[in-house]
């Protein structure tokens, strides 16, 4: 089974808030809540893939960003390979361009049952980097 490279946005707002949204109930772990991003097209930029799909996605465009963390996570049906980012500035103001809902939430908020399970080690390398 190939792994789906996909380009996830850790966005962070001034009150040290991050966005996430709400995984559509037709897609792979729908309900479920997440860090936005999408699939790295080939011949693509990590850096690149994540300015296009925030830019798809929420309407926002990355200013700076920086590797956070490399998963690869293996689900019954699929695996992933996330190359995490952290943004920390950005232009616009988030929108739910393909219908998903979004929200801000402190990193001390996140609980990993409202996440599939690929992203719980983002929140655990969020809450080491908050500690340093």
């Amino acid at each position: 089974m190939t792994a789906i490279h996909v380009a996830v946005a850790v966005i962070i707002n001034d009150d040290k808030q991050v966005l996430l949204a709400l995984r559509q109930k037709h897609q792979h772990q729908g309900g479920l809540w997440e860090f936005p991003g999408g699939k790295v097209e080939a011949e693509e930029s990590i850096f690149d893939a994540l300015v296009r799909e925030t830019k798809e996605e929420l309407a926002v465009t990355v200013i700076t960003a920086k590797p956070l963390i490399k998963i690869a996570h293996d689900y019954s049906d699929k695996s992933v390979v996330l190359d995490v980012w952290c943004v920390d500035e950005f232009a616009g103001t988030p929108q739910g361009r393909e219908g998903q809902r979004l929200r801000w939430s402190t990193i001390s908020d996140l609980t990993a049952d409202d996440f599939p399970a690929a992203n719980v080690a983002i929140i655990d390398a969020l809450r080491q980097e908050t500690i340093k």
